[in-house]
């Protein structure tokens, strides 16, 4: 068997990054997780920082802007994964400066944990996000490194399942729920724990070299209705449903501040346009993850809303 590469994530205590430095550690890769000084001491973070340490992961200083500290830790590495949240999106272009002077590195994953940002419908927030994703894309593709590219692979199961995406909620409606638009298009929701381990499969597989690795799992592909009817049942009472036309969505983005503005675009992708699942994987450019990976035991949206009844 041969030996598994060396991954370095950066942006690993973040939201989705913990994830994936954990499914690294678990499948046996040597594990390599870039933080900052400041972060190590934040008492914040302490609790992420001991579970890496105990999951016999190799923290590495360095930071984004300092270059010389980049060039270090990749060279230390075979893989490198970005994790970085929206507002370092832009800053991935010292990623790439970074690995192209170590010239060491076999595959790059860019940050890229939600919808496929060439095939979206997006406005807003979310349109200015997913275009700084696309420039991302083009950066590495000019570059000519070697990258599978992780699309929907968009954490929703604590942002939508959890509360069925209504805005301030601290768990799924019981009485009553608010839909974008008709609630007819489907969208993916994926447990983040199934992320991180989707990702790490894909790292020495050459099925996904330079692919978009989509996640339709088909237990986990509902329209918002369906998921909604699923709730229904689950607590045996029938929810009055207040469905919001897609013009007064678009005014809604338009008029909210952020962070309110952001969520609700990415709901007009998702929900109103179908981002997510209005176009077809063909193997030109993409592979579905669940049908790579049968053996991965990944948590349904079925399985997430029983905890929650």
């Amino acid at each position: 068997m041969s030996e598994k590469s060396k991954i370095l994530i950066i942006g690993g205590t973040g939201y989705i990054g913990k994830f994936i430095v954990a499914a690294s550690a678990r499948s046996g890769h040597p594990t390599f997780a870039l933080v900052r000084e400041s972060t190590v001491s934040n008492p914040s973070k302490s609790e992420i920082i001991e579970s890496f340490k105990s999951s016999g992961v190799t923290l590495v200083y360095g930071d984004l802007h300092d270059h010389e500290s980049l060039v270090k830790a990749i060279k230390q590495v075979d893989v490198v994964i970005s994790t970085v949240g929206r507002a370092q999106f832009s800053d991935q272009v010292k990623i790439i400066a970074a690995i192209k002077e170590a010239g060491n590195v076999k595959r790059f994953f860019p940050s890229e944990f939600g919808n496929d940002v060439d095939r979206i419908h997006a406005v807003g927030p979310a349109k200015t996000a997913f275009g700084i994703k696309a420039q991302i894309r083009r950066a590495i593709e000019a570059e000519g490194f070697p990258t599978p590219t992780l699309s929907q692979l968009e954490a929703t199961a604590a942002f939508f399942v959890s509360r069925l995406s209504q805005p301030g909620a601290t768990g799924p409606p019981r009485d009553k729920i608010i839909i974008p638009g008709d609630g007819n298009p489907k969208a993916v929701f994926n447990k983040e724990d199934d992320i991180g381990t989707y990702t790490i499969k894909a790292v020495d597989d050459p099925r996904t070299l330079n692919k978009n690795l989509y996640v339709r799992p088909p237990q986990n592909t509902y329209s918002y209705n369906e998921i909604v009817s699923l709730w229904e049942k689950k607590i045996g009472k029938t929810l009055e449903k207040i469905y919001v036309p897609e013009e007064q969505v678009l005014k809604n983005i338009q008029e909210a501040s952020a962070p309110l503005n952001a969520i609700l675009s990415i709901d007009h992708s998702v929900f109103i346009k179908g981002d997510q699942t209005n176009f077809e994987i063909e193997p030109s450019f993409g592979v579905e993850a669940s049908e790579l990976y049968p053996d991965v035991k990944y948590t349904t949206v079925d399985e997430l809303l029983n905890q929650l009844v």
